[in-house]
């Protein structure tokens, strides 16, 4: 007797199409632009019906706001790393480069379009705001703990938040050019700089 093919349950379907579209949303974020991305070109990329993809985000706005989310769960995803595997040697410049990763990457990209195109949208302001909030927020923390500081002492909390800045704008410089190089020089004196001034 022949065993019928086990079914996907309904639920996991359903998520499973939904994060199809959202990813389909990034990648048209990253490479079309804001402008480029729209409802229609998001169901081409992720290879569903335009039905399909209408019953599960009715709208470019609803696609959206779900996408901001999703970016949100990704940025914190990719900030997750074993501590332990640091090196102490040159811990802080390992650090650095754990971060900037953040801010160079696609997930970054996408999340700049929506900041650029909410600088002129009230509605898609108010939705991104707060996951951008947020996601600074555990930036933040996440740095602290990489750091092993307390952010209490000193100019610490400062420090962490200059650098933060610092990566952040290192990242829209990549967004236009291969900055690596000059990348890497500002981010050995600027870890030289934190192991100076950071109170451990």
């Amino acid at each position: 007797m022949t065993e019928s093919p086990t079914r996907t349950p309904q639920p996991e379907r359903t998520r499973l199409m939904r994060q199809r579209l959202l990813e389909a949303t990034i990648d048209s974020l990253v490479e079309v632009g804001w402008a480029g991305t729209s409802t229609t070109v998001v169901s081409q990329r992720a290879g569903v019906s335009r039905g399909a993809q209408l019953h599960h985000f009715p709208s470019k706005q609803d696609l959206v706001v779900a996408a901001v989310e999703y970016l949100a769960e990704r940025r914190r995803e990719e900030l997750a790393v074993d501590i332990d595997a640091l090196p102490e040697e040159g811990r802080t410049r390992a650090v650095l480069d754990l971060l900037v990763s953040q801010y160079t990457s696609p997930v970054f990209l996408a999340a700049l379009e929506l900041w650029v195109a909410a600088r002129t949208d009230s509605d898609l302001l108010a939705k991104v705001a707060p996951f951008e909030r947020r996601v600074g927020r555990e930036i933040h923390a996440h740095a602290v703990t990489l750091l092993e500081v307390d952010e209490s002492r000193g100019r610490n909390r400062q420090l962490v938040q200059a650098t933060l800045d610092l990566l952040r704008g290192l990242g829209l410089a990549a967004t236009l050019t291969d900055d690596s190089a000059r990348r890497a020089s500002i981010l050995d004196a600027w870890a030289d700089t934190l192991d100076r001034e950071l109170e451990r």
